[in-house]
């Protein structure tokens, strides 16, 4: 559906030239949701404009639904940015026009009959579950109220794609999965696909079913969520995780020497990563019998990654030396990723 080749983009600016994106190569496919991610300042934004020339890219392809846009005509540009709707962090509603006048304003445009525009209009108002709300005006409805509007906007031409710039970023967590919960639905019963910028990991592992990571204007790491998320190849990939999980505060208490972290010369403090294939393995306990070792978790999690389970365990094994790497090795053969952090008899 979009395929980007070779992207790359820079900004003039008074301090110098800017590689805001670099050389960039992406095949997003029709009917997905896919996720652009990383921290503030990566590219992403720019990278998301360059998809329907918004930014107009220095060099490469950027070929959308067969047609490569750095080629199209004027008039060929418009037609296809009509069919890649665009929501905003800020909603960017009209304040003076009412919610029905935002949604239907792109039609307006276009000079749709009347009939037309009320019938669409209407429908996108039933989708969004704000009907009673459509002669209210943005000031009276709040942040997630707007955000379903401009969705609703952005659908109203019928688009072939539906580009998320941050935006769930300026919403609290529980209207945030509230969007989330809407986009998914108009991925699956439009068939629409959907393009999410966002520096949220929850954003990422709620809805979206590839990821590409970027960092100072380049995708590092690109991928399924699953394997690229509990198998990062990049280190920063492994740092954008640990600012979203809890491994950054057991790599701080490691360094404090916290009470927690202290081990006998008998114990290893390890780290365990499992997936589908495996969180449903009672593990834990079996090599525990298996081995004659202690277990104790220090802090642990299951999160739920478009459907599919991913985990994690920090634990303390206790016992013999020989028997902690027969139990690791028995781990590892279960497809559970192994981290020995630290060895109680090594300082």
């Amino acid at each position: 559906m979009i395929q980007l080749e070779h992207v790359t983009k820079t900004f003039k600016t008074k301090d110098g030239i800017v590689h805001a994106v670099k050389d960039v190569s992406l095949n997003i496919k029709k009917g997905q949701i896919y996720g652009i991610i990383g921290f503030s300042g990566a590219g992403k934004s720019t990278l998301v404009r360059c998809m329907n020339l918004l930014e107009r890219p220095d060099d490469g392809k950027v070929i959308f639904d067969g047609e490569n846009l750095m080629e199209a005509s004027p008039s060929e540009l418009r037609k296809a940015r009509a069919k890649m709707g665009m929501i905003f962090q800020h909603f960017n509603l009209l304040p003076a026009m009412t919610i029905y006048d935002n949604i239907a304003l792109p039609l307006r445009l276009e000079k749709a009959p009347k009939e037309e525009i009320d019938r669409k209009v209407m429908e996108l108002l039933t989708l969004i579950d704000l009907v009673e709300r459509k002669d209210s005006y943005p000031s009276q409805l709040s942040g997630g109220q707007k955000q379903r509007v401009a969705i609703a906007r952005a659908l109203v031409n019928d688009p072939k794609v539906l580009l998320c710039d941050e935006a769930t970023s300026a919403l609290d967590p529980q209207t945030t999965q509230n969007i989330l919960k809407l986009i998914a639905k108009i991925n699956r019963e439009r068939g629409i696909t959907v393009v999410v910028i966002t520096h949220e990991m929850f954003v990422v592992k709620e809805i979206c079913d590839e990821v590409a990571v970027m960092d100072s204007g380049r995708v590092v790491e690109q991928g399924d969520i699953v394997p690229v998320f509990t198998n990062p190849v990049q280190e920063m990939t492994r740092n954008f995780i640990a600012t979203a999980s809890n491994e950054n505060k057991v790599n701080e208490l490691i360094k404090m020497n916290h009470p927690i972290t202290q081990l006998k010369e008998n114990q290893q403090l390890v780290r365990l990563r499992y997936d589908s294939t495996n969180t449903e393995d009672a593990m834990i306990s079996r090599i525990s019998r298996l081995y004659s070792i202690d277990c104790s978790i220090i802090s642990g999690s299951v999160e739920i990654w478009k459907e599919s389970p991913v985990g994690q365990l920090v634990t303390v094994f206790t016992g013999e030396e020989e028997q902690i790497r027969l139990a690791i090795d028995e781990l590892k053969r279960n497809n559970i990723k192994v981290e020995v952090i630290k060895r109680g008899h090594i300082e």
